[in-house]
């Protein structure tokens, strides 16, 4: 799986160094005198990091592959990303519940879902009350603790990137996809015939890594929104990681303008300085 990432990343264009890093890992784990199930099972995520080659990111990823036997980053790397089928491995999910988390959140990832359910917008969801919303924290909690290296103190950005970082992301990703600049994927939902349709831009800006495509959800294609959002998935080299949705604003004084959803304010004293 480390290795199929890394032929997948170097076909799409990513960043040499990151192809490399898992290349490296997949390397070490060959060559390990015990299985790698044998190292997580006895020390957890950290004793996966504290193998040679094998970051604090990737180490999560293959704690992530040992407990649940999937790798969400891969299965978005291949186009066949299944969010509505992860979610309902939460308990208290159901599959139209996870259907609408997919469709109004614009997450695809367990990280990203707990993220949702800790700052409120999980709540806003139609079906989803308070104590369900507790119930799926608690869930969450349990399911992803043994998954995460705890990061160094102070090592995290917690606010992530600054929104002229993500809106920068988002104008690079939407001109080269309309110029046909960028690789292709083939999704697997709302695409019977497996074209391969859907651009993917790996980039970098600061500390941070990002892979942008358009929204390929119900809700993009009912609304005929697809190339107009763009979800950008980002990380940096100590494993802070989340995802953002950009968009074309429709009302109120940024009408027209792209915002990253969830930060408006933050996206209107950007163009405010901007201008300035």
């Amino acid at each position: 799986m480390l290795r199929e990432t890394a032929t997948l990343l170097e076909v799409q264009g990513a960043n040499p160094f990151r192809v490399n890093a898992y290349r490296n890992a997949a390397a070490e784990i060959v060559q390990l005198g015990q299985g790698v199930r044998s190292v997580f099972d006895e020390k957890g995520a950290e004793g996966l990091e504290a193998l040679p080659r094998i970051g604090r990111g990737i180490a999560s990823a293959i704690a992530e592959i040992l407990i649940t036997g999937r790798w969400s980053q891969l299965e978005r790397l291949r186009g066949t990303v299944d969010a509505v089928t992860l979610f309902q491995s939460v308990p208290a999910i159901g599959p139209g519940l996870a259907e609408r988390i997919h469709d109004d959140l614009h997450v695809d990832t367990l990280e990203a879902l707990e993220t949702a359910a800790h700052d409120g917008r999980l709540e806003r969801v139609p079906g989803m009350g308070p104590r369900r919303a507790a119930a799926i924290r608690g869930a969450l909690a349990t399911m992803l603790r043994r998954t995460r290296v705890p990061p160094p103190r102070a090592a995290r950005l917690a606010d992530g990137p600054s929104v002229a970082l993500l809106l920068d992301v988002d104008r690079e990703y939407r001109e080269k996809a309309e110029a046909g600049k960028l690789p292709t994927i083939a999704p697997r939902r709302f695409n019977p015939g497996g074209e391969s349709w859907l651009p993917v831009l790996h980039t970098k800006r600061a500390v941070w890594h990002f892979t942008a495509l358009y929204s390929n959800t119900a809700q993009a294609h009912r609304l005929d929104k697809v190339r107009d959002w763009v979800v950008i998935y980002f990380y940096d080299d100590h494993h802070s990681e989340g995802q953002h949705t950009a968009v074309t604003e429709t009302r109120g004084p940024l009408s027209g303008m792209r915002v990253v959803r969830g930060r408006e304010a933050e996206c209107k004293d950007h163009y405010a300085n901007t201008k300035a």
